[in-house]
């Protein structure tokens, strides 16, 4: 497949505000108030994890817009009070408050939204379904992608993986961690959360391990989908490529950069 019809790769982390990455990723004497503008100079994403715990103030989504470099995208992760209640359908205010509440400030580089389920969560197709209508995918002429993160075994159903296709939503590859893994290819994108990393190795990852997720994501790039990950369909093939989203998270938190970084590099940089 040829360049042009590949999709970009963006490798991040969760957040930037990590104490003990001060003098280990980030430099010693690095105000804190240029770890963004620093973090975003290393990485070429980064998901925003403030936003499912509470609010942010519209203002603070243009401020980091303006901290990073051209070509930088965040994901973040919606609000748990919309994803954590029992009706989902019933949901759709909560979502148009969290849209229209400075997301999009972020304009250009506001990437996928993470809508992340608590385990408990079952799969009720039709519950899910009222859900995936709620989404907006334009708000104001402002493009708006969609992913959901599940971790109960119910999901792993052709049913859900229909519907995400049906509505052009990403499910969340987990890998290396005990969640339930959908590794179905359902949106023009793909978001991936890696969590194996390890304190005893350096960049988080053994070399042949980082070299494993640096091809999974040329592959998908490409349109196709590893065969190594675990999917509920057969496969399909993107003939346009997907643009990938690739977090490394939790794990050893501290070696998570240097991860980061390392696939980066492994993928041909930051560009």
């Amino acid at each position: 497949m040829s360049a042009a019809a590949k999709g970009a790769i963006r490798i991040g982390i969760g957040g930037w505000v990590f104490e003990p990455w001060r003098g280990v990723f980030y430099p010693d004497g690095l105000s804190q108030k240029r770890e963004l503008e620093y973090a975003s100079g290393k990485l070429t994403s980064i998901e925003i994890n403030g936003t499912y715990y509470g609010s942010q103030k519209p203002e603070s989504f243009a401020k980091w817009r303006a901290e990073t470099p051209d070509g930088f995208v965040f994901a973040l992760k919606g609000s748990r009070y919309i994803t954590n209640r029992r009706v989902l359908a019933e949901a759709g205010p909560s979502i148009e408050k969290f849209i229209t509440g400075g997301v999009l400030g972020l304009k250009e580089k506001l990437g996928p939204i993470n809508w992340q389920f608590m385990g408990t969560k079952q799969f009720d197709p039709k519950d899910f379904e009222a859900f995936l209508k709620l989404l907006p995918h334009s708000v104001d002429g402002q493009v708006v992608r969609h992913a959901v993160e599940v971790r109960h075994d119910s999901f792993r159903s052709p049913d859900f993986v229909a519907l995400l296709r049906e509505y052009g939503v990403a499910v969340v590859t987990a890998a290396d961690s005990k969640y339930t893994q959908i590794a179905d290819a359902t949106a023009p994108f793909v978001y991936a959360r890696i969590m194996g990393t390890q304190e005893a190795q350096p960049e988080g990852y053994a070399g042949k391990d980082l070299d494993g997720w640096a091809e999974r994501a040329r592959v998908w790039a490409a349109g196709g989908v590893p065969k190594d990950l675990d999917a509920v369909v057969p496969p399909t093939e993107a003939k346009g490529g997907r643009d990938v989203f690739l977090y490394v998270i939790s794990g050893d938190k501290v070696r998570n950069p240097a991860a980061a970084m390392a696939l980066i590099e492994r993928v041909g940089g930051k560009g």
